[in-house]
């Protein structure tokens, strides 16, 4: 997907979890249009959110991954 619409469909978006979740993966398969991404435009919350119950706490989107 193109970073402008990865961008706005981020911001539209109003699941926390769903958001961060795809930032994550995003930073983890190593996609080049994660660093054109304005996180600072996107609502990611502060609370933790779980993914996946006794997993590893992921302190950059601060959930809980395998």
């Amino acid at each position: 997907m193109r970073p402008t619409l990865t961008q706005t469909l981020l911001e539209q978006c109003n699941s926390i979890k769903a958001k961060r979740l795809c930032l994550y993966l995003a930073r983890e398969s190593g996609h080049r249009r994660l660093s054109r991404i304005k996180l600072d435009n996107i609502q990611l919350g502060s609370a933790k959110r779980e993914i996946v119950k006794n997993g590893m706490l992921d302190k950059e989107f601060n959930i809980t991954v395998p």
